[in-house]
């Protein structure tokens, strides 16, 4: 029971974490895609989901990772944005991917007009201390997309397969 709950609160506490990396250093940690690749494995076979759910998962992942390799080798988003969307795909898994995807590029196109239109304002003196805001406001740099993939997820994450286990167990 202390595990599932536990469990539940392990993919918000990536998402968090992933996207405030990528809001202050336009970068986002390969461990936190491998913390969601061992999350989702072991939390997967502890709450007995069957097999074939977990390769579905693992193929949905795969699919995310080789199209978001395809958007990179275009340049159109990072390479650590590929791999986060293919890790959070595995915790989302077939039944909520278009959702996820859908609101990903909503809330990314937000995030990017956002961001473009701020850039085009002069950045107070003050504010250029602060080394995270001066990178956001760079034109040369991009746009921390993860912000919007952590921000989908968590969305539809109450309407995934394992957090309707791990809820199931918890009570």
């Amino acid at each position: 029971m202390f595990l599932s709950a536990l469990g539940l609160l392990v993919f918000p506490a990536i998402m968090v974490f992933a996207a405030s990396s990528d809001l202050l250093t336009m970068r986002i940690s390969n461990l936190s895609v491998l913390a969601l690749i061992v999350a989702f494995l072991a939390l997967s076979l502890l709450t007995g989901m069957p097999f074939e759910q977990i390769a579905a998962h693992l193929a949905c992942a795969a699919v995310v990772l080789l199209i978001g390799f395809a958007f990179f080798a275009f340049g159109w988003i990072g390479g650590g944005d590929a791999k986060l969307a293919a890790g959070i795909a595995l915790w989302i898994g077939v039944g909520q991917i278009f959702p996820f995807l859908l609101y990903s590029a909503l809330w990314g196109g937000m995030l990017t007009a956002t961001l473009l239109a701020i850039r085009r304002w002069p950045l107070p003196a003050s504010m250029r201390r602060l080394t995270w805001v001066d990178r956001l406001h760079d034109n040369a740099k991009g746009v921390p997309y993860g912000i919007a993939l952590a921000a989908a997820a968590l969305f539809v994450y109450p309407h995934t397969d394992i957090y309707r286990v791990l809820l199931a167990t918890v009570g």
